[in-house]
């Protein structure tokens, strides 16, 4: 890995999202690590070392962070959805710095701070910076599904205690059903989920067709498979999925996506069921079994990809088998 970033203290500071992703960089070319960062879908608004705001429709924004550079500032993707009345930024980030930076952007480019912000789960890289949306005068609302706000508070560190009290006074979404925000003239459905964490949520909207997917969906890399529940991740992805051919998916991690490259993701979810549960069917231990598995070279170069992601897809899987 590049000497501009410590190993040891990003995946301390950031989590096991921010870990996978510290590992991949170690195994991924300077070369290809820039490449891969400067690959925008929309219109470039605004670019900074850990990644880039791109205009992907009309009041909406996506930010792709671009980490396996060197800067840790936010880590995962995020965004932000505009309308009348209302501002509404996707993800807490992974320092104080990523989000008061989003809140910033969406003040110069929509006229307001941030009145809502949704974490889509509780891992570190998406939830850690939460405070940093309140700058003493701003106060947006803070929406996070119970189970989000308790693993953040509890799982979490280090520990921040003006990231508790941002929590504190969050506003609970329904883990049942979906919760939707009106921001004046524009609505976003917030839809609970699950299997990247016991507790994810989706943002979606119908015009335009977006999906801010949070890890539920990677673009170009491996997931992490470190809280997931197989069954559900695949379930959660293919209900994710939608029939417009132009809807534009943001993925927790990676380029924005559009249906082709849903659709690799999909297959290759669906490919390490298969090998887990032939495997496991066969007796192979499951870090053997990892060890030895390769997708079929019809799904394309996952650039991101270190060996050992497949036993910890692998172990996931096995996990799931044994309590069947």
């Amino acid at each position: 890995m590049s000497s501009s970033i410590s190993r040891r203290d990003f995946v301390a500071q950031s989590g096991s999202c921010a870990a996978h992703l510290a590992l991949a960089a170690m195994a991924m070319p300077l070369a290809a690590r820039l490449a891969w960062a400067q690959s925008p879908t929309g219109r470039v608004v605004a670019r900074e070392p850990f990644g880039s705001l791109e205009k992907i429709s009309d009041g909406v924004w996506a930010l792709v962070s671009t980490p396996l550079t060197g800067d840790s500032t936010t880590v995962s993707n995020g965004g932000i959805i505009a309308g009348r009345s209302g501002v509404l930024a996707i993800e807490g980030f992974n320092k104080p710095q990523g989000a008061q930076w989003m809140a910033t952007k969406a003040k110069e480019l929509t006229g307001k701070w941030p009145t809502h912000v949704v974490l889509t789960h509780y891992h570190a890289d998406h939830a850690n910076g939460v405070a940093g949306y309140q700058d003493g005068v701003e106060h947006p609302v803070v929406h996070t599904t119970d189970r989000t706000r308790e693993l953040v508070m509890t799982k979490n560190m280090p520990a921040d205690a003006a990231r508790a009290t941002a929590l504190t006074g969050a506003e609970l979404l329904s883990r049942d059903t979906a919760t939707t925000l009106d921001l004046g003239g524009r609505t976003v459905r917030v839809i609970p989920r699950g299997g990247h964490t016991d507790s994810d949520v989706t943002l979606e909207m119908d015009d335009p067709n977006i999906v801010f997917c949070g890890d539920l969906v990677w673009n170009g890399m491996f997931p992490n498979y470190v809280d997931c529940v197989p069954s559900k991740l695949k379930t959660s992805v293919h209900a994710i999925r939608r029939s417009t051919p132009e809807t534009i998916y943001v993925p927790g991690h990676g380029t924005i996506a559009r249906v082709a490259d849903f659709d690799r993701y999909a297959a290759m979810i669906d490919e390490v069921e298969r090998g887990a549960r032939a495997a496991y069917a066969a007796g192979t231990p499951a870090a053997d079994a990892g060890a030895s598995f390769q997708l079929p070279p019809s799904l394309g170069e996952w650039v991101m990809f270190s060996k050992t992601f497949y036993p910890r897809a692998f172990e996931a899987w096995y996990r799931e088998l044994k309590g069947a």
